[in-house]
């Protein structure tokens, strides 16, 4: 008899359905596992021998065949062990085939019969529940899985747990979705002294649990709950940005998806790296392509980045300035290239703080009153787009996302504003994608002002926000 046992690989953070075959048969007694396994999935051979001992059973002295279909993917990682035992069980009789076929499987062996965590639970509980399939999943991500829904969830923390459910000698629980800890470590805006126009670019994010579960970084088996801020160091590599490696795992931008990437000192991060960034920005997506993997992960994040105005840091104080200052200036910013810079919607110069502000009182507007007038702008915004959603997942939900004749519909100025823009692209040689870019930061803007129009004090202020390039400013009249 050949056991089948459905379990999954990932390409991004989608699943691709596999089936692991295992037969016994006659012959000279060897393990062997097919289907183009790398290296961890190989080792599984001697995980599984050893976990089947730690319970008391042994494997047969005879030919035993593993293939993991379809031959042609690559299959990686170590939760192949859980699929591959309970096939063996299978072909050995100790539990009913039938009871099987109804569920995707995924975990890690101990030597001593434990199930250990895995990456990428959420997205193969999802995938099983769309096959109208169970998942068996580690104990320590059942409430990971629970949040799919609808599936039949068993999450043992042993393969003897497991066996003896099926044999009806105890009954595993259905795990619940694990709710994460509280974190009252937040900062607050009325804690910011001086430098108050950088609070107008403060951030929004979604939750992008998935992304987080195929990388291995949910923890405690619990979705996120909070938006996700990340803060790689300038030292990053391309594809520690982007994504890649072996396993072409998801990168600092796509662990960012529908959060804040943060980039502090941007200059000191290496050219490559920083241009890896211009197609993700513009589409939303990155495509890893590599000559074993090809992957696409989300990567719709806010970008927020931090520099200072030349390599000794005094540029704007005449009395500490290098005698170099204006040419020190100018090669510091020159590595960060014009494309990069259009990609940014907002440049705030922000001043040294004056020793004043330090000891004045604390601003009047807290993290509440801004999150709320944010709110209100999202709700805004929400409601805008609710006639172009339908059944089109690309259709835009902010004004991020809105491009084209949608932005023209929503965004389009009074004649004043129309005007003041006309000049700007003429004055400053604006871009297509920076015209663009500045009608979806006025229309923001008026949201947040609640107003219905944008109107030429809202095109002023989103050109304020664009970088002030030499010989591009705009006429004084």
């Amino acid at each position: 008899m050949v056991a089948h046992i459905n379990t999954v690989a990932f390409s991004g953070i989608d699943v691709l359905p596999i089936e692991v075959q295992v037969a016994i048969s006659g012959g000279l007694p060897t393990f062997t596992i097919v289907g183009l396994p790398d290296k961890a999935v190989g080792e599984s051979r001697e995980r599984v021998r050893a976990a089947l001992h730690a319970i008391g059973l042994a494997l047969p002295a005879k030919r035993i065949t593993v293939n993991l279909a379809p031959a042609d993917v690559q299959k990686e990682g170590s939760h192949f062990d859980l699929p591959i035992a309970l096939g063996l069980l299978v072909a050995m009789g100790v539990v009913p085939m039938e009871d099987m076929s109804q569920f995707t499987a995924l975990g890690e062996l101990g030597l001593d019969g434990s199930i250990a965590p895995v990456a990428g639970v959420l997205p193969a509980a999802l995938g099983a529940n769309a096959a109208n399939r169970g998942l068996i999943c580690p104990g320590a991500q059942g409430g990971e899985a629970a949040w799919a829904g609808g599936a039949d969830i068993l999450a043992p923390r042993s393969l003897l747990e497991l066996i003896n459910h099926f044999k009806g000698v105890s009954v595993l629980s259905s795990p619940t979705p694990a709710e994460p800890r509280a974190d009252t470590t937040f900062l607050d805006l009325k804690d910011i002294k001086g430098q108050e126009t950088a609070k107008r670019a403060a951030a929004e994010a979604l939750e992008v649990s998935m992304i987080h579960s195929v990388a291995g970084q949910l923890a405690g088996g619990s979705i996120m709950r909070q938006r996700p801020f990340r803060d790689p160091h300038h030292s990053a590599s391309t594809p520690a940005l982007v994504g890649g490696g072996l396993r072409v795992k998801p990168g600092e931008i796509s662990l960012a998806h529908r959060g804040v990437l943060f980039l502090d000192e941007l200059p000191e991060f290496t050219r490559a790296a920083l241009e890896a960034l211009r197609q993700p920005l513009e589409t939303g997506r990155v495509v890893i392509a590599r000559a074993n993997a090809h992957a696409s992960y989300p990567a719709r994040f806010q970008l927020i980045a931090a520099m200072n105005p030349c390599r000794c840091g005094y540029l704007d104080n005449p009395q500490l300035a290098c005698s170099k200052a204006p040419k020190c200036g100018g090669e510091y910013q020159s590595r960060i290239s014009g494309p990069l810079f259009d990609r940014i919607d907002l440049h705030v110069d922000v001043p040294a703080v004056d020793p004043l502000d330090l000891s004045a009182p604390a601003p009047q507007e807290d993290t509440a009153t801004v999150a709320a007038r944010v709110a209100q702008a999202r709700a805004i915004q929400t409601a805008r787009y609710e006639k172009y959603a339908g059944d089109d997942m690309r259709a835009p939900t902010c004004n991020a996302e809105a491009d084209g004749d949608i932005l023209e519909a929503v965004a389009a100025p009074d004649a004043d504003g129309r005007a003041l823009l006309t000049q700007a692209a003429d004055k400053m040689h604006l871009s297509a994608r920076s015209y663009h870019r500045i009608l979806r930061v006025a229309r923001t803007i008026a949201d947040l002002d609640g107003s219905q129009g944008v109107k030429r004090a809202h095109i002023g202020e989103a050109l304020a926000y664009r970088r002030i390039v030499p010989g591009r400013t705009l006429a004084a009249e």
